[in-house]
């Protein structure tokens, strides 16, 4: 699926135009309580809808007939391993029910994850599956409820993974739990002195994260310093780039926290390429194990979470009859120590420096 800032416009859009809220667009335009619309209001919203060419979503009334064998996966980016499998587990299950499924990524672009939506939503897909962190966006809350609000009454099934903002099944790693057992992991190697790679912010997964870690960091007694912590891209480049930066600040640590693997496979390639030894000078700890990473020299010490089968769980979610009640699974992620990581030695280097 390719971006869709062309022809497709969204309900978002539509409101925007018209100056009213999305809730009073999703009204006039959704068949959903128009008659409590003001006529001035009404006719400013179908006068939008008009003139950028919105096609309301009439025949996704026939989702309740369950006629589509179509299923959207909306992910981050297909790219990353961590969304390649899960979405990989999700297709298999989809395959076994002779569902056609439809891929997109967003590239952690919410706009983007909204307007895929919508377009997912006017093709009439069976169900639609949000794979991947939810946004702290209010924004993006408000417009994406705008989309899938209507798409779920007029039948269409939704699940998620990592959303935390919308009222749909979902599957939920416990990421703010699993980085705290991690930082447990490590203080009981003996390490005081800790540098955090971090993404950002606005991404829910990277906040629980992060909080998570220093939190129980702070619970030990031990603070984690402000110049210890990096913030750059979600991505290898974003670990390589982030590591770089801790190096030359001379970071006072024993041990690195990359809040996803492959932040962590930037950051082991910074560190080869300016001397800089693991475990023997720092150990290096990442959150996901996706597959490479046990294949790493030295393999990458990290929490495990069984991604395929998240896949394949939400999956699963999403085909079953609706309930009243939201269904929620969460994933207990696993400490996984492996060599790149160690208990601290007397003559560690305890400043990250270029060798």
């Amino acid at each position: 699926m390719t971006r869709t800032g062309g022809p497709h416009v969204t309900l978002e859009q539509v409101a925007r135009r018209a100056g009213v809220s999305l809730a009073t667009a999703s009204r006039v335009l959704n068949g959903d309580g128009s008659r409590h619309v003001r006529d001035e209001l009404k006719d400013r919203v179908l006068s939008s809808a008009r003139a950028l060419h919105y096609v309301a979503n009439a025949h996704a009334q026939t989702l309740a007939r369950a006629t589509s064998s179509t299923v959207g996966l909306v992910t981050h980016d297909v790219s990353d391993p961590y969304f390649a499998h899960i979405a990989r587990g999700a297709m298999r299950v989809a395959t076994e029910q002779g569902l056609l499924v439809m891929l997109a990524s967003t590239f952690r672009d919410s706009e983007r994850e909204v307007a895929y939506t919508s377009v997912l939503r006017a093709q009439r897909a069976r169900a639609i599956l949000l794979l991947g962190s939810g946004f702290e966006d209010r924004a993006y809350t408000n417009a994406m409820r705008a989309e899938l609000t209507p798409y779920r009454s007029a039948g269409g099934r939704v699940a998620a993974v990592s959303h935390h903002d919308f009222s749909v099944d979902a599957v939920l790693p416990d990421n703010r739990g699993g980085a705290a057992e991690l930082a447990r992991a490590l203080l009981g190697l003996g390490h005081r002195r800790f540098a955090v790679l971090t993404g950002p912010p606005r991404l829910t997964t990277v906040k629980h994260r992060f909080q998570g870690f220093r939190d129980a960091l702070a619970e030990a007694g031990v603070e984690l310093a402000e110049d210890a912590v990096v913030e750059n891209e979600f991505s290898q480049t974003g670990g390589y780039d982030g590591t770089l930066e801790l190096l030359r600040r001379k970071v006072r640590c024993t041990a690195l926290f990359c809040v996803n693997d492959v932040m962590a496979v930037g950051a082991l390639e910074a560190l080869r390429e300016n001397g800089v030894r693991v475990p023997d000078d720092l150990s290096v700890a990442g959150f996901d194990d996706i597959p490479i990473v046990r294949h790493l020299n030295p393999p990458l010490s990290t929490m495990h979470l069984p991604l395929e089968e998240i896949g394949e769980r939400v999956m699963s979610l999403a085909l079953a009859e609706p309930t009243r009640r939201r269904h929620v699974e969460t994933v207990t992620p696993v400490v996984t120590l492996r060599e790149s990581t160690a208990r601290v030695r007397r003559r560690s280097r305890q400043a990250l420096s270029r060798a």
